[in-house]
């Protein structure tokens, strides 16, 4: 596995569920993180509470990855903070789990800027600084919602086939740029995203598991590109 301690990464909705557990684990193998999502309280709670973890730092940054020039902000202040970008993990996301009819232009608009939107205006900004890396990464945290349609999901459904379609697209851009590109498609995580609580979802996987997958990705010798990993539960309900 490569060295990561000394590399600069930016999770974007990294305040809690999985961008913290993938905050975290880069910040315990000497990464240094840039924690980031909308709430500027939350962002610097957050980010305090990793840099005690070290051996990586931690610094919060908020911003609303809906907004193009907030995302372009975000990777400057983190370039203008720890002197390079490394790592890119487009994590945050939202659901709206609503049949078509009865969805909201808001929830609509929200899903798709939030899940689609903000991943390209986040990977655009950081294409420069993770060229001149050497060896950049951006991995998409994608979902099994991008090959398996389900009821209610039109919203979410439709950004994460688009995030699919984008990824590897962007992995054909950038393999040649000194940036590799990877997407992680986990199943049921027990967290509280969708509204479900957590109780309800014992047998699913963790926000752990997924961490566990970016920090193993970014550690493959530069001639290894792994660009799409899907992560099931071993024992779903049945």
């Amino acid at each position: 596995m490569a060295e990561l301690s000394g590399r600069t990464a930016i999770v974007t909705g990294s305040t809690h569920g999985i961008g913290f557990a993938i905050a975290e684990r880069l910040v315990e193998a000497g990464v240094d993180v840039v924690v980031s999502a909308r709430t500027e309280a939350r962002v610097h709670a957050a980010a305090e509470g990793l840099a005690r973890r070290g051996p990586g730092r931690a610094l919060g940054i908020p911003c609303d990855v809906r907004d193009p020039e907030q995302c372009a902000r975000l990777v400057q202040e983190a370039v203008d903070g720890f002197g390079r970008l490394d790592v890119l993990v487009n994590n945050a996301g939202v659901g709206h789990m609503r049949p078509v009819h009865e969805m909201s232009l808001e929830e609509w608009r929200d899903q798709i800027e939030t899940n689609l939107g903000g991943v390209f205006y986040c990977s655009r900004a950081a294409v420069p600084d993770l060229r001149a890396s050497g060896d950049g990464w951006i991995v998409n945290i994608g979902s099994l919602a991008g090959r398996n349609a389900f009821a209610g999901g039109a919203a979410y459904n439709a950004s994460k086939f688009g995030l699919l379609g984008m990824s590897e697209a962007m992995m054909l851009d950038l393999r040649y740029e000194g940036i590799r590109v990877s997407i992680v498609m986990p199943g049921t995580v027990q967290t509280e995203f969708g509204g479900r609580s957590s109780s309800e979802k014992g047998w699913a996987l963790q926000a752990e598991d997924v961490a566990h997958a970016v920090v193993h990705l970014i550690g493959f010798p530069d001639r290894a590109l792994v660009s799409r990993v899907e992560l099931r539960p071993t024992r779903p309900r049945r």
